[in-house]
């Protein structure tokens, strides 16, 4: 992404976020707020205590709606009066194990909340594109060595996973019934692996959870050591999101869903990325609750083909994993230490920006 050139298009464009309370959604905002972009978001309140939209007073970036998702009169008013230009649609649960707990709530948010808002979106004149952002567990998870293509059948085997699955079949089904019969806004699809990144309080997830026993002295227990996952910054997917928005409202002709991730080889297990916090962290420690009969079911491995938007969007995985580990940690680091969780999160910013400009040149 050339700076320049992103900062001119991007400035002063209404760009709606939903979900911009969240860990990714909060990471958007700083940056499209970086790029002068004019904000709303629409979400629920924070739910973790602590947070980094309130941490890093995402608020003083956006105007911001706490509407439900489902709300569906109430969001109409507030859309059609913003009319936005460019959508990013982050609103959801987001977690595997509440899936199993909460399933219906899952369903209800993930694939209604999505027709409902596509539903006003199509309404709207003069949006130029829409990004739903899905998840690498969408495809029918075999346990097979070689990575997901977008062309590989989706499935899943949790509720979670069967809601983004099914909002992929929603997306598809608004694109061709309204979106490209009836006016000019392009939508896709974007699904990326599993992010990590400061900032993050998220329950069950891996980076929060060390962080949490670290604090608090505590091994931390961990299921599932030896499975594989997609790992990336939690800015690759945002910068991905913004280079397939630009695109789409550019008017190239794109495909309807991109993943987005490392390359397949930089694919680590759970053990991996302990031991590289561990250099960050010398006092980690960890129990394998692995055999645990009260954990969820889960894939083992899990990687994702990110040809497509490597050729046909041009993007290109900026940091690697120990850049990844790296970015993640002293973030935590210097936020126990006091520093502002604003200042580092900008900070790394413009050093992504930066390691984006030299490998461009």
């Amino acid at each position: 992404m050339d700076f320049l050139e992103d900062h001119k298009f991007w400035q002063g464009k209404r760009v709606l976020i939903t979900g911009h309370t969240g860990f990714k959604g909060s990471w958007l905002t700083l940056m499209l707020s970086r790029l002068d972009a004019r904000i709303l978001g629409i979400s629920l309140k924070p739910e973790t205590c602590p947070n980094l939209f309130d941490l890093a007073n995402i608020a003083e970036l956006a105007e911001n709606k706490f509407v439900d998702i489902n709300d569906e009169s109430k969001l109409k008013i507030i859309l059609e009066a913003w009319k936005p230009q460019i959508v990013f649609h982050l609103a959801a649960q987001s977690l595997v194990p509440r899936g199993y707990n909460e399933p219906i709530q899952t369903f209800d948010t993930n694939i209604i909340g999505t027709a409902k808002l596509l539903n006003i979106l199509r309404t709207i004149k003069n949006i130029m594109s829409i990004v739903v952002v899905t998840t690498d567990k969408v495809y029918e998870n075999k346990e097979w060595d070689w990575p997901y293509r977008e062309n590989d059948r989706l499935g899943s085997n949790d509720p979670y996973s069967a809601s983004k699955a099914a909002t992929e079949l929603i997306v598809k089904s608004f694109r061709s019934s309204f979106f490209e019969r009836n006016n000019n806004t392009k939508i896709a699809t974007a699904r990326a692996g599993n992010v990590v990144g400061g900032g993050d309080w998220s329950e069950d997830r891996l980076i929060p959870d060390m962080i949490k026993a670290i604090t608090a002295n505590k091994p931390l227990l961990v299921r599932n050591l030896k499975s594989t996952r997609p790992w990336q910054h939690v800015l690759e997917p945002i910068y991905s999101y913004l280079i397939l928005a630009k695109k789409l409202a550019e008017g190239y002709k794109l495909s309807s869903e991109y993943n987005f991730g490392p390359a397949s080889n930089a694919n680590m297990s759970v053990e991996s990325i302990l031991m590289e916090c561990k250099k960050h962290f010398p006092n980690l420690s960890h129990i394998d609750d692995t055999k645990s009969t009260s954990q969820p079911r889960e894939a083992n491995l899990l990687a994702l083909d990110v040809t497509k938007s490597r050729l046909e969007l041009g993007i290109e995985p900026i940091l690697n994993f120990d850049e990844t580990i790296d970015y993640t940690c002293e973030w935590y680091k210097n936020f126990i230490r006091g520093y502002d969780p604003k200042v580092l999160c900008m900070d790394q910013i413009s050093d992504f920006l930066l390691k984006i400009k030299q490998n461009k040149n």
